[in-house]
């Protein structure tokens, strides 16, 4: 479950990043009762993703979507393929989903881990859905729910299974063509990296388009610290790396483990730090045309956040998502 705090836009070419419109209260979606009906209604609870994220934007249009892939991303995360119903249907890279399931009473809210392109060319878009005692996530684990009004919830987490999907969210990365160029450091922790592997993706997307059309945003460097307990936590390792070796200079990586007890492999090796990111890895990157997303748990943001303002970074440049 996500709450998201964003600050203003930064940079004259940069109203494109980040959304601009007033926060809103969430819509009621209509039109799939069968999907949200029990789902709006009972969601009460303070800690509920609805009300958490209350203040915060939303599309206003609400997709059915089928289950079309499932991986095991990491032992504790399992990764969704959707296919997407609604044609309408977009998001921009950072963003997440209010996740409606049938029959269960509580409302996800999991940011997206894919680029915006795969939506475009495929209708489809990727979660990374961390195990833990929330009915949602127990859902994607399949794991039977036992529930106060619910003596037990029948269909699981499946191939072919339906959900419904309304996008919210304003941390999120989407320059326009005339958008000054800019840097990024995209700092992580745990599953945090989801939307900024969506970013990261997104940024890949711009590189290509400039490279193969000669058009295009102008995207400048990008550089990724990833902490984890340990590497097999490190989700999307693989394809980070396979970006880094795609654009050498342009994508950078380094990860992190706090709690490794095996031996790192070789492939990891060079890129593996062992323990928390250090204040002077970031220190490395302040400058004035860099952007900096932040999304993990709350004390690693504060922390972040708090050393980024003191080496005199403005707020603005300061993006940030918390994962309660």
């Amino acid at each position: 479950m996500a709450r998201a705090f964003v600050t203003s836009p930064l940079l004259r070419g940069s109203a494109g990043m980040f959304c601009p419109q007033a926060a809103l209260s969430p819509p009621r979606p209509k039109g799939l009762r069968h999907f949200t009906g029990s789902c709006i209604m009972k969601s009460q609870k303070k800690s509920d993703h609805l009300e958490k994220t209350e203040e915060i934007f939303r599309e206003k249009v609400v997709t059915s979507a089928k289950v079309c892939g499932i991986t095991d991303e990491s032992p504790t995360v399992r990764r969704l393929r959707f296919l997407i119903a609604e044609k309408s249907f977009t998001f921009k890279a950072g963003q997440w989903v209010d996740f409606f399931i049938p029959d269960v009473p509580v409302v996800g809210g999991f940011s997206i881990c894919s680029s915006p392109s795969l939506l475009k060319q495929e209708n489809a878009l990727e979660l990374a859905v961390k195990y833990t005692n929330h009915p949602p996530s127990l859902w994607v684990h399949t794991k039977a729910l036992e529930l106060n009004d619910l003596p037990r919830v029948t269909q699981l987490c499946a191939l072919g299974s339906e959900v419904a999907l309304r996008v919210g969210g304003k941390f999120f990365f989407d320059p326009q063509p005339s958008d000054s160029p800019v840097n990024l450091v995209l700092i992580a922790g745990g599953v945090g990296i989801n939307p900024l592997n969506s970013i990261l993706l997104h940024v890949a997307d711009l590189y290509r388009h400039r490279e193969n059309k000669g058009s295009g945003y102008e995207m400048g460097r990008v550089r990724l610290l990833y902490s984890a307990r340990n590497t097999s936590e490190l989700l999307f390792k693989r394809s980070i790396l396979n970006l880094t070796n795609a654009f050498p200079g342009k994508i950078t990586c380094s990860f992190y483990v706090t709690q490794q007890t095996t031996e790192i492999s070789e492939e990891l090796l060079p890129y593996v730090t062992e323990g928390r990111i250090p204040d002077k890895d970031i220190e490395k990157h302040i400058s004035e045309d860099t952007l900096y997303f932040l999304c993990g748990p709350p004390p690693m943001i504060e922390h972040f956040s708090r050393h980024l303002e003191a080496c005199k970074v403005p707020k603005e440049h300061i993006c940030f998502e918390k994962w309660w």
